[in-house]
């Protein structure tokens, strides 16, 4: 079976929004939801609900924001340092 980069959901509470989305996009989901609760053996109800774990997964692996975030963050230490001394 094919490797999804999603694994099963946490059960989290929502914090509600509104997003407008294409059609294509949103089968896209319906289909991949499927796929993810054959993966997993699990139900996924609502696909939107899998929009949430992919901007996480790809935040946390876009290695370009991981390093401008850990540029910043030295940056503001720095000044932190700076001003304190």
């Amino acid at each position: 079976m094919t490797k999804l980069k999603l694994g099963p959901l946490a059960d989290d509470k929502p914090v509600k929004i509104a997003v407008e989305i294409p059609a294509s996009l949103h089968r896209d989901l319906v289909a991949y939801a499927d796929a993810l609760g054959r993966a997993n053996e699990q139900t996924i109800a609502d696909p939107l609900k899998l929009i949430v774990p992919m901007l996480q997964r790809f935040i946390a692996t876009d290695r370009g924001f991981s390093k401008a975030r850990a540029r910043l963050k030295a940056q503001s230490e720095a000044g932190q340092t700076e001003s304190s001394g």
